[in-house]
Parts: structure tokens; sequence; C-alpha cells
């Protein structure tokens, strides 16, 4: 493998955990947001989620 071949793998694989960790902030996100909406629906009179 050449040293460009390298190069690639390596920014390729940079690129994959950057993207796996957005996935899980966005995956978070909307746990948190979940969450909020289920202990705050009942006292806002909106539907419960189930």
């Amino acid at each position: 493998m050449s040293w460009l071949g390298i190069i690639v793998v390596i920014v390729g694989l940079y690129l994959a955990i950057k993207v796996v960790g957005f996935v899980l902030k966005l995956a978070m996100w909307a746990l948190v947001f979940a969450g909020i909406y289920w202990l705050a629906a009942p006292y806002l009179g909106l539907p419960m989620p189930f």
C-alpha cells in the first residue's frame, strides 16, 4: 500500500469516527427531548406518548 493509500484510510477512519459521534449526539438529544416531553406532557395537557 502506498503512502497515499495509508493517508486515505486514516482520513476515512477519522471521518467515520466523527460521523458516529454526531449520530450518538443526535440520539442523546432525542432521548433528552423525549424525556422532557414525557415529564411535561401531563402538566401541559398534551397527549401522552404511549
